[in-house]
């Protein structure tokens, strides 16, 4: 019987971590259950083939334990799944390089283990995996990048980029991919139902009925560490996000992008949206809107999905970026395009009639 086991590896071991892997395990004990997937099924594979078998962090509180107990150490917050516990499965967390990744406004949260940081593109070759799925800190340049050379140049396997840092979109990492005959996916997750893809189908509403986008903003608050770091150091969110939606249009717009911390909320989010512009005659149009989401369930619903675009390329042998996958469900991918556009060629995709 073929082997639909999907083996990935996982590069920070915080909510985003936690809300995969418990919800995975919800999956596999509701099958019935297929609310809130975007996709029950992608070209053979479940949402309960993905298995992680490598796992790297610094937090003093995970590193050493199994991968099933250290996504509840603190100080993650994740929604958790009624009745859901991950068993334990086999996977230590190593100590990953610190570089970049905690400094002084996080490690008040995150205590840095005192260890050696592990060889992580052996460990990713012994553990079998086939994707490494970078979850660490926004900003953290120097850490995002040692994971991408470690999966892409010295493992040779997939890399899936979670987070803003231009991994994906660097010309010399889209080289490194397809000389080492790997997929690539990113940058920066867009959320199954979050504020970046709801501020673009707004967007693409307005011009679609010619009403005139002046400016808009959109303001994030939560509680979680993702907040707390980028209350501190969020140039490169702030930039993804005014991307993906500035992109879409025709003309210029002014856009503002806000985070703020609110520790309170735990993994609880809030964005506020507000879009100013003129419809007919250049009456003015002011528009307000209000979503909140658990955060690191809205990023593991797409994760589910990349994961299994990724295995599909791994299948036919696609190396490079998987352009399609990159434009529906990230905020930087190298090709920005409009979002039925990007659904469009990524279902052609899964079919076998485009390559990527």
């Amino acid at each position: 019987m073929e082997n639909r086991t999907i083996r990935v590896a996982i590069a920070g071991v915080g909510n985003c971590c936690q809300a995969l892997l418990e919800g995975i395990e919800y999956y596999r004990k509701h099958p019935e259950d297929t609310r809130g997937l975007m996709n029950p099924e992608i070209g053979g594979y479940q949402v309960t083939d993905i298995v992680p078998v490598a796992a790297f962090d610094v937090n003093a509180h995970k590193v050493g334990r199994d991968l099933s107990e250290a996504i509840l150490a603190p100080p993650n917050t994740a929604y958790r799944y009624a009745g859901v516990t991950v068993k334990p499965c086999g996977v230590t967390v190593k100590m990953g390089p610190v570089l970049d990744g905690n400094p002084a406004h996080l490690a008040e949260f995150v205590p840095t283990a005192d260890l050696e940081p592990c060889d992580v593109a052996q460990e990713l070759i012994d553990s079998g995996a086939e994707m490494l799925l970078n979850f660490i800190p926004t900003e953290s340049h120097d850490a995002a990048r040692f994971y991408a050379d470690a999966a892409i140049k010295g493992a040779g396997i997939g890399f899936v980029n979670g987070m803003p840092t231009l991994i994906v979109s660097d010309p010399g990492y889209q080289q490194a991919a397809e000389q080492r005959g790997v997929p690539i996916i990113g940058d920066d997750v867009k959320s199954q139902f979050g504020g970046t893809a709801i501020h673009r189908a707004l967007a693409t509403l307005m011009q679609n009925r010619g009403v005139h986008l002046d400016e808009t903003y959109q303001i994030n608050f939560a509680g979680n560490t993702d907040f707390a770091n980028l209350m501190a150091r969020g140039k490169s969110k702030h930039r993804s996000k005014q991307e993906a939606v500035t992109s879409l249009m025709p003309y210029p717009v002014t856009m503002s992008t806000g985070f703020t911390h609110v520790e309170l909320m735990k993994d609880r989010k809030t964005t506020i949206f507000l879009l100013r512009g003129g419809n007919f005659g250049n009456a003015p149009l002011h528009f307000e809107a209000k979503l909140e989401v658990e955060d690191s369930a809205n990023f593991a619903g797409v994760m589910v999905d990349m994961i299994r675009y990724m295995r599909l390329a791994l299948d036919r042998n696609v190396a490079g970026v998987l352009d399609s996958a990159c434009a529906f469900l990230t905020k930087h991918p190298p090709v920005q395009m409009p979002d039925d556009v990007a659904l469009d060629h990524l279902r052609a995709y899964v079919a076998g009639t485009r390559e990527r």
